[in-house]
């Protein structure tokens, strides 16, 4: 994440220097899809980063969850198992 900052905030100085010093119309375009390919590259990369985390929060309830289960005793877990339901 750290790299893709780093390249955006160089194409930002180059787009600035672009606009001072007018270099011309080609690096405009340049710059330009670079801007679109990296801002899209760290949209993707930022949602799939809340994707998985939204995972593991998921993966960690479910330990915490068969933690608790564990600690209970094994006979009220068979007495509830064994109780009919109606």
């Amino acid at each position: 994440m750290l790299i893709w900052c780093a390249i955006l905030f160089l194409l930002g100085i180059s787009a600035f220097l672009d606009s001072i010093f007018n270099y011309g119309e080609i690096f405009r375009q340049i710059n330009s899809v670079f801007f679109m390919l990296v801002s899209l590259a760290l949209l993707v990369r930022t949602t799939s980063k809340i994707k998985a985390r939204k995972t593991e929060g998921y993966i960690e309830r479910i330990e915490h969850l068969e933690r608790e289960l564990d600690k209970q005793p094994r006979e009220s877990r068979k007495s509830k198992e064994q109780a009919p339901t109606l």
